[in-house]
């Protein structure tokens, strides 16, 4: 176990979090989910099927996402990592309304997204609560 988990495994954690090994499944699935579904909003947008202005949150969310490991573990900054989360959390709900008029499959197949990462917001925010 490198540092960062290390130091992640001293934190003060709500007794609804799950397991760390669970961690990895989880988004090894979204993360499948993620990149079929984002690549097809991507791809509807450079053919023209869709305006450019929807990969917008899209690619925010991308982008918050990549960064949470690096700040969580890396910087160690709950803080940070509790902004970070709420914004990947804020992207998704906007990506998801912003293509609901053009795909609403695509929408639909976002949900496990939304539902682990409002779980993820709430533990994050719980987490930098309980070790303020």
């Amino acid at each position: 176990m490198n540092k960062a988990y290390s130091w992640y495994s001293t934190l003060i954690k709500p007794r609804f979090a799950p397991p760390g090994w669970l961690f990895g499944p989880v988004w090894s699935v979204l993360y499948v989910i993620i990149t079929i579904t984002f690549l097809y909003v991507f791809y509807s947008a450079y053919e023209g099927a869709i305006p450019l202005i929807v990969i917008l949150p899209f690619i925010l969310n991308l982008i918050f996402n990549f960064s949470f490991a690096p700040i969580q573990f890396g910087l160690r900054n709950n803080y940070l990592a509790a902004l970070d989360v709420l914004l990947v959390w804020a992207t998704l709900i906007w990506a998801i309304y912003m293509i609901w008029p053009y795909s609403h499959s695509i929408a639909y197949a976002q949900i496990p997204y939304l539902l682990w990462v409002t779980f993820a917001t709430v533990l994050q925010l719980t987490i930098t609560w309980l070790n303020k």
